[in-house]
């Protein structure tokens, strides 16, 4: 009985080894002076300036820090072409685990 109770939990005693560690992928160098809008575990709000955009977004995440991401965003003008912003306003895209 001992024999077929390990050959049963082994491997996925194996199986479940392997999957806690973390992900694993190659650290990106993105430079020494990146300007993260955020650290880990805290919330944050970022807004572009007036009259800009965002254009860019970028985050790094981390199981290591409770599964969490740092995040950056870039700014532009808005095109004249689109004329003056006269408005903006706020999306909860990411509601932080809650249902929709």
């Amino acid at each position: 009985m001992g024999l077929v109770l390990l050959c049963v939990f082994l491997p996925l005693v194996t199986v479940a080894w392997g999957q806690y560690g973390d992900y694993y992928y190659g650290p990106y160098n993105y430079g020494d002076n990146d300007e993260w809008v955020n650290v880990y575990r805290q919330g944050f709000n970022f807004q572009c300036p007036q009259g800009q955009v965002i254009v860019a977004v970028r985050s790094v995440f981390s199981k290591k820090e409770g599964s969490d991401r740092l995040w950056n965003y870039a700014c532009m003008p808005a095109a004249q072409s689109l004329g003056e912003p006269t408005e903006c306003w706020w999306e909860e895209i990411n509601r932080a685990g809650t249902e929709w």
